[in-house]
């Protein structure tokens, strides 16, 4: 086979970099709604039409060859560049403005990509964008003063007209080394006020929980992650955040719910570039599952 002759198909790149996103064959077939077996079958057949092995396949070894590593930058190239054709060709005219507001960790991830992808391919729509807390970001949307928001909620409080981006685990987290007291409080490293993390860990004490002595505050989740590691008490942290050196606390503290990121938008909002931005966002949502977050 010559190199000319050689093609790179469209899904079976989808299907590769949905392993590196999900970590692994089976949670990629998982999220792309095929079986283990569908998805195997394209990396083989991409793989014999390259002649080279993609995944590594070596209990205990990277996931990916490095030739798997070096075709995954190509593959996000090109499937960026593919869907954009794609949208460019099928999109209708639009004009106008979008308020938008955004969490601090959905400004570096699969959202900032689609993001300038909406507005390379709709330069006549004024995106304004502002990184708010999850708290703030909810009261600007019942004042109005947004259209839409994405942000973190626990997954109980996810609405019917929310678009959910992605789940994920919230845990109780400390130091290897840090020994909890036996009796008192227990030294909490809290975002400020306006994270819903802390109203949910301060109400516990309310209910019989354990007490809680906030000992450091933060409005990043670097500083938070950064403090944990010092070992300076316990915080509220989901898994993308966790490292090597941290530790899930469980009693004597409550299981923390499940947190959803999510498309909200606010009531009696009328705006068709808007609905054009979340169709986007919902259908990339379905070629890959879930959406990435930087950790």
């Amino acid at each position: 086979m010559t190199e000319l002759s050689t093609r790179l198909d469209i899904d079976a790149l989808r299907a590769l970099r949905a392993i590196a996103h999900h970590g692994g064959v089976t949670r990629a077939a998982e999220a792309l709604g095929l079986s283990q077996s569908a998805v195997s079958h394209k990396i083989r057949r991409l793989e014999t039409s390259l002649g080279s092995d993609l995944l590594s396949r070596r209990p205990g070894g990277p996931l990916f060859t490095a030739a798997g590593a070096e075709l995954l930058d190509y593959a996000a190239r090109i499937l960026g560049l593919h869907d954009e054709a794609v949208l460019s060709l099928s999109k209708t005219p639009l004009a106008g403005r979008i308020a938008l507001g955004l969490t601090e960790d959905t400004t570096c991830s699969d959202l900032a990509r689609i993001l300038g992808r909406f507005r390379r391919l709709h330069p006549q729509v004024s995106v304004r964008a502002q990184v708010r807390m999850s708290l703030t970001l909810r009261a600007q949307l019942d004042r109005g003063e947004i259209d839409a928001a994405i942000l973190q909620v626990f997954d109980h409080e996810v609405r019917p007209t929310d678009v959910v981006l992605l789940r994920e685990e919230l845990h109780w987290v400390r130091h290897r080394e840090l020994a909890l007291p036996e009796s008192g409080p227990i030294p909490f490293l809290s975002f400020h006020d306006d994270c819903f993390y802390r109203h949910w860990a301060q109400d516990i004490g309310q209910d019989g929980g354990a007490t809680l002595e906030t000992v450091f505050e933060c409005a990043s989740a670097a500083g938070i992650v950064a403090a944990v590691s010092a070992g300076l008490g316990v915080a509220l942290l989901s898994t993308r955040h966790l490292r090597p050196e941290m530790e899930i606390v469980t009693a004597p503290l409550p299981r923390p719910p499940g947190l959803a990121y999510v498309v909200r938008r606010a009531r009696r909002v009328r705006n068709a570039a808007l609905d054009t931005l979340v169709a986007e966002i919902e259908t990339e949502i379905s070629r890959v599952g879930r959406l990435v977050l930087a950790g």
